[in-house]
């Protein structure tokens, strides 16, 4: 069964790391179903139910996108409310569509990875930045797995460091 790969990039044309990752992924489309939330929904009208059934199609379900403020892009949150809905992803009486679904981020991220430690820049790691996605996808009983992650885009683009994260991403794919 192939795994959906959801991209949500605000300006993937000038993106490096998202952009070189999305060529991977396009070498298997035997494997990987990608959808780019920015180009379906320019106008951030998300078909709900169409989101829905490609979800229930799919057992494993990467979210790619860039870290910027300390979080998503804000289409992702959209997608959120408004796909994970009540009765259909959670509640009293809910079938819970996303439980046991393996599900995981892809995450580029300008900074650098020591800035992200308790002691470092930012005071907080990626692991409690990204906290909200786990109670998030825990909350809907999904099987929330660990992230991947290039930290560094900002300052270390370096075409051996962005070939290796692409071929990293597709083995972190496959582990899941």
């Amino acid at each position: 069964m192939k795994t959906l790969v959801i991209i949500i990039h605000p300006d993937l044309e000038n993106s490096v790391i998202n952009k070189r990752w999305i060529e991977e992924l396009k070498k298997y489309p035997e494997k990987y179903s990608i959808r780019d939330l920015h180009s379906l929904y320019p106008d951030e009208k998300i078909d709900i139910q169409q989101e829905q059934q490609l979800i229930e199609s799919h057992h494993k379900i990467i979210f790619q996108f860039p870290f910027y403020w300390f979080n998503c892009p804000p289409l992702f949150k959209k997608w959120l409310d408004e796909v994970l809905t009540y009765g259909w992803a959670y509640g009293s009486s809910s079938p819970y569509k996303l439980a046991d679904k393996k599900i995981a981020l892809s995450i580029s991220i300008g900074i650098n990875e020591e800035d992200y430690r308790e002691s470092g820049k930012y005071k907080y790691t990626m692991k409690q930045l990204t906290a909200p996605f786990e109670i998030t996808f825990d909350y809907v009983k999904a099987d929330y797995r660990p992230f991947f992650a290039f930290y560094g885009a900002e300052h270390h683009i370096i075409a051996e460091r962005v070939e290796e994260s692409a071929r990293d991403y597709i083995s972190f794919i496959e582990s899941l």
